[in-house]
Parts: C-alpha cells; sequence; structure tokens
C-alpha cells in the first residue's frame, strides 16, 4: 500500500514516527509530507531517515517543480494526516491551499483519513467541529481524538490516537466494501466459571481469531458487534465490543444481537460446562479435595441454529484433536449451521496463543475448503471471502 502520511504542527507529530514505522511493518511505502509547524517539534531528518524518501514540504522546490504534490497525490492509495491540527482542519474544510501537505490533498484521488490532534477548548470550538462535518461531507474518514492528559495539563479530548488505532483507520479506508449493509454479530474469546471468589474454570483461548475476524468485517463495511470474553485485546476499530465473562452471558449477548444479524460468526471458545455451585469463600488448600459438579452450559450456536432466518448465514468453529473432519460435520449438521471452520491441534500453527491459524472450512453441502498456515489476520480475510461466496451461491 503506497501511503502518503502527512504531519502537521503539534506535540502529538511525535506520535507519526510510530505510525510510519507500523504502516512499514504491514508493506506499506511511506512517503512522509510536513508542514513547517511540524519541523518545530519533528526534524525531517527523522522522517526521511525512516521512511528512506525526502520529506515533501515546499510547494515550490528549489528547481522551478511545482507538481510534485499532484504527483505524490496519484501516486497515493492513502493519505493519512496525523496530527491534523485545527489550523490544517480549517485550511481543508474552507479550500485555503497554501502549503505542500494542503496542496496534496486537495490533488488525492485515494481515501483520505485525518486524526484531529489539538488543546481541549481548541477542540471543542465549534469552529473545529463544524470544519470536521464540511471534511466528513467531502468523504474524508475523521478518527476522533482520544481523552486523556494533554499538552497543556488540561484533562479533556484532544489527543492523537494511538497508532495502532490510525493504521486500522486507513486499512478500513482502503478496504473494499464488500460487507457494506450486512449487520455482523461476531464471538471471541474464553468464557470463565468461578469456582470460588478466587478460582475459576476456562480454556486458554486469547481471542486474537474471533478479533481479527470483527476487525476484517468492519474493514469491509459490516455493521458489527463482537460479544467477547475476558481478553488482553482493545476493541477493533469500527467495533462495537459486548463484554462477557461467563458463558451465560455470552448466550444472553449473542442471541440479543443476532436478532437482525445477516452473519453471525460463532469463533468464541465458550465452556461447555460450570459449577453447580459456586464457593461463597475461597476453597482452602488444606481441605479435603474438593469434588466439584458441574451442569452444561447453554448451547449457543444450537439455540441460533433452531432460530436461524432463511437470510441468515450461521458460522460456527470446531476445535478438535481427533477424528477431526467427522466431529466438524457432526457439529455443523447438528447445530444447523451453514459452515463451519475447522481448526486441529495436530497442525503445527494452528490453536490458541498463536498469532498463526491453519484451518479448514466446511458447508452443509458437503464442500471442503483448507487454509494453508497464515497470520490470523490474513485467515480472516479469507474466511469472510469464502462466506461471501457462500452466501452469492458461487462457493465451489
Amino acid at each position: 500500500m503506497k501511503t502518503v502520511l502527512g504531519v502537521t504542527g503539534g506535540v502529538a507529530a511525535y506520535k507519526a514516527v510510530y505510525l510510519l514505522r507500523r504502516l512499514q511493518d504491514n508493506g506499506a511505502d511511506v512517503r512522509v509530507v510536513m508542514t513547517e509547524s511540524a519541523k518545530k517539534f519533528v526534524g525531517e531528518l527523522t522522517f526521511s531517515a525512516l521512511s528512506g524518501h525526502a520529506v515533501f514540504s515546499e510547494l515550490w522546490a528549489a528547481n522551478g517543480e511545482r507538481s510534485a504534490h499532484v504527483q505524490l497525490a496519484n501516486w497515493a492509495d492513502a493519505v493519512v494526516v496525523a496530527p491534523c491540527s485545527a489550523n490544517t482542519l480549517a485550511k481543508l474544510a474552507t479550500g485555503l491551499c497554501d502549503n505542500a501537505l494542503v496542496a496534496t490533498v486537495f490533488s488525492a484521488h485515494c481515501p483520505v483519513v485525518l486524526a484531529p490532534a489539538m488543546d481541549l477548548e481548541m477542540y471543542r470550538h465549534p469552529s473545529t467541529h463544524r470544519n470536521m462535518e464540511i471534511l466528513r461531507g467531502y468523504g474524508y474518514t475523521l478518527v476522533e481524538p482520544e481523552t486523556g492528559y494533554l499538552a497543556s495539563g488540561l484533562l479533556g479530548q484532544g489527543r492523537m490516537p494511538e497508532p495502532e488505532t490510525l493504521l486500522e483507520a486507513v486499512f478500513a479506508a482502503v478496504t473494499p466494501k464488500s460487507l457494506a449493509g450486512l449487520r455482523v454479530v461476531v464471538t471471541a474469546g474464553p468464557t470463565v466459571e468461578a469456582l470460588d471468589p478466587v478460582r475459576f474454570l476456562s480454556n486458554h483461548s486469547t481471542g486474537k481469531m474471533g478479533y481479527a475476524l470483527a476487525a476484517e468485517a468492519a474493514r469491509r463495511g459490516a455493521r458489527t458487534t463482537l460479544v467477547s470474553g475476558p481478553v488482553q485485546l482493545p476493541a477493533p476499530y469500527g467495533v462495537e465490543r459486548l463484554c462477557v465473562t461467563t458463558a451465560r452471558q455470552m448466550f444472553d449477548a449473542t442471541t440479543k444481537a443476532s436478532v437482525d444479524a445477516d452473519v453471525v460468526v460463532k469463533c468464541a471458545a465458550v465452556a461447555d460446562f460450570r459449577p453447580a455451585n459456586v464457593r461463597t469463600t475461597k476453597i482452602k488448600k488444606n481441605d479435603a479435595p474438593p469434588v466439584i459438579e458441574l451442569v452444561p452450559n447453554p448451547d449457543i450456536l444450537l439455540e441460533l441454529g433452531k432460530n436461524k432466518k432463511t437470510s441468515t448465514t450461521l458460522v460456527g468453529f470446531a476445535l478438535e484433536t481427533d477424528d477431526e473432519i467427522t466431529r466438524a460435520l457432526s457439529k455443523l449438521r447438528q447445530k444447523n449451521a451453514d459452515l463451519v471452520v475447522l481448526n486441529s491441534l495436530r497442525d503445527e500453527g494452528a490453536g490458541f496463543g498463536g498469532d498463526s491459524n491453519v484451518v479448514t472450512i466446511l458447508d452443509k453441502h458437503g464442500g471442503q475448503k483448507r487454509l494453508a498456515k497464515a497470520s490470523k489476520s490474513e485467515i480472516a480475510k479469507q474466511i469472510w471471502n469464502h462466506i461471501i461466496e457462500y452466501r452469492k451461491g458461487t462457493w465451489a
């Protein structure tokens, strides 16, 4: 992805250095455009050394070349301005084209992502919000600033979002909207069942696969809800996250969220059983080993399959250690799912915790597609490609 990174004047300019690196980590070729004010916070040399390209900051080059902004804009697949100061917001909204950065944005035919960052009262000012609305009307993506301590020492909204958030915003802006207009629900992570106030029953799920699926759905334009068990992951950009703990909580949240869903992907590792009785005090080590009676948890996929509309595509996940295909097909049929994504712990690079996965997708008509080992984000893309094919009737 060819990306123009615009940097304007503000303390948050230092974060643009990290954003540059994150873009490069994800395969982007980055060219940097700076305003004169930006140079007072971070020098050109930093960006030129890291990007491997000269920084563009002078609209009128020494050799008289005046079309550099046009060439750069035509080259780009995406333009991201981070931080985007109140001054630059105003120039972009009103057409005041007096520097290299604004000229480049105005010449761009690709998606433009803006990350406003400024002090609290500047952000609150009506003119700032008016300018932001004008720019949204132009089709630009604006990533709302975060709340926290600002350079002035005030606490409030105005902080530039973290590079990871902006990276996701750029990906979302350039990803074709193949799921636009659809309502998607994804479940992810483990569930946790208390034994006493200290101990619990759970599993090794980290939620990485489900979060990758939710992030990819949102990038493709779906209105996405993520029902998540306890994990150490931030909510994906553009996704509504509902946090739950137990299997019963996940059952309630998922069945409610899925009422009007077009696609439901049940990726969470839900506990099949829970303790019949939860101790109110900690089980002591010097007591006799406890006998724990377990009772079944509600079966979310089974319930969704019973109530599935003909227009809804229901996708389950199956993690198996033996007789994998037979067990996955049995789950698919018993639960009335359309597709099942099979993980085998016998496959190197599959399963909980890691950043890669190996899966086989099975459909209710007997079709099978095995996806080779890849990152979970890449596997998520391929899974959505297959879901879209299935919905269109082009699965083969």
